[in-house]
């Protein structure tokens, strides 16, 4: 005996299954490269199983007649989890530039360690950083918003339709403006503080000539910008974590 409804259950699985997979594989906290591929994607079928009920209704009834329909509709599926994915890890861009510039501004751009979450080396503030916003992620809860996103990303972008290109391409441009100045928003108070310190150096240089300025000016560099990022830590990642909120509420429907 043929059970009928069998191969429209797979299909529609499949088809949450691979948007889930491709967004979770990008997402920040959920998705960092350090969690092993077989963790997130077991994760994803989790969320898979999970929300099927409520999300296969908003599929086509009918499972399509040709392969190339197939392979469409797991195209549209995968294009959406790629963008939505992309969008939001790009977040994490953000703060891992205003690492890299605090770290530049605080003689310390040398200084390099293996990030656990990018799988490469990279400066020590913004590897600090990196690891510190993942953390305040679970902290406050924002993981429970990285999921509504998952589910709330099926409402937004119907299943079925293709993403409209122009918008796509100005959310892209907009997206990494965005992540750009969120760095230079997080580093501005070491950009002045390095304007300021090398202003004095140089100042100081023509006061004394003598005076053997290197090796007062790297010490005394770190010193100050370590002791900037304890003093402003708590204000910065606080509202940094403020625009991840922002960014994830896009994709969620109020």
């Amino acid at each position: 005996m043929t059970v009928s409804f069998l191969p429209q259950i797979a299909l529609l699985f499949m088809l949450i299954f691979a948007r889930l997979g491709t967004m979770l594989m990008l997402l920040p906290a959920l998705g960092e490269s350090n969690i092993p591929p077989r963790i997130r994607l077991s994760l994803a079928l989790l969320l898979a199983m999970l929300l099927y009920p409520s999300l296969a209704g908003r599929y086509p009834g009918a499972v399509p007649g040709n392969f190339g329909a197939l392979i469409v509709m797991f195209a549209s599926e995968f294009v959406v989890g790629l963008f939505i994915g992309l969008s939001v890890r790009l977040i994490m861009a953000g703060i891992q530039i205003a690492g890299t510039i605090m770290a530049q501004q605080s003689s310390l751009a040398m200084a390099m360690a293996f990030d656990p979450t990018q799988s490469q080396q990279g400066v020590l503030f913004a590897n600090f950083l990196t690891l510190l916003a993942v953390t305040l992620i679970f902290a406050t809860n924002l993981h429970y918003l990285v999921i509504a996103a998952l589910n709330d990303s099926f409402t937004l972008f119907p299943p079925g339709h293709w993403m409209p290109v122009g918008d796509l391409a100005e959310s892209a441009v907009e997206t990494v403006a965005a992540a750009f100045s969120i760095g230079m928003r997080i580093s501005a108070p070491f950009i002045v503080f390095g304007l300021v310190f090398y202003f004095g150096l140089g100042l100081l240089n023509r006061l004394m000539p003598q005076m053997q300025i290197f090796f007062i000016a790297m010490p005394a560099n770190i010193f100050l910008g370590i002791g900037l990022l304890m003093l402003l830590l708590g204000t910065l990642m606080t509202w940094y974590m403020s625009h991840i909120e922002q960014v994830l509420g896009r994709f969620v429907v109020r």
